[in-house]
């Protein structure tokens, strides 16, 4: 009464349960770009350095401290001060630093004090100035890219 065909053990493996959940694992990843875009891509102000026009509103005088990087068209960020500059390696450098100068007392303790103006050489790969973006917004400072006209 029963076919053959169903008395006969299956040697198929059924891979829809799997292409399923890889859907589910790349909607996942998917929100968490989109997410992640969407916390610290914003309130980042192009500012344009002219000597001819005022600055900004949000960079006028307050009390706080400015805090000045560059990035060179290797991609090296530079920590430039009033008397020196010296070059940190990498992105896990620059948010150590911001970190240690926070535990020193050289930063206020309110963030929202402290600019962070980046310097970008028009030559910088874009990957190299969204990693530096990326992990000061996650540090909690505020920055501003900016660029001087030629």
């Amino acid at each position: 009464m029963i076919p053959e065909e169903e008395l006969k053990a299956q040697r198929t493996l059924n891979l829809a349960p799997m292409v399923d959940f890889l859907f589910l694992i790349l909607a996942v990843f998917a929100v968490l770009a989109i997410t992640r875009t969407a916390l610290y891509d914003c309130e980042v102000n192009l500012v344009k350095m002219d000597t001819l026009t005022p600055p900004p509103s949000f960079l006028e005088a307050k009390p706080g401290y400015t805090i000045l990087l560059s990035i060179s068209d290797q991609g090296q960020y530079k920590w430039v001060t009033e008397f020196n500059e010296f070059l940190l390696d990498g992105v896990s450098a620059v948010k150590a630093e911001l970190l240690r100068q926070e535990e020193l007392g050289l930063l206020p303790a309110d963030k929202g004090k402290t600019k962070v103006l980046l310097h970008i050489d028009k030559d910088a790969s874009w990957e190299s100035v969204a990693k530096v973006i990326f992990a000061i917004k996650e540090t909690g400072y505020q920055i501003s890219p900016v660029y001087s006209p030629e």
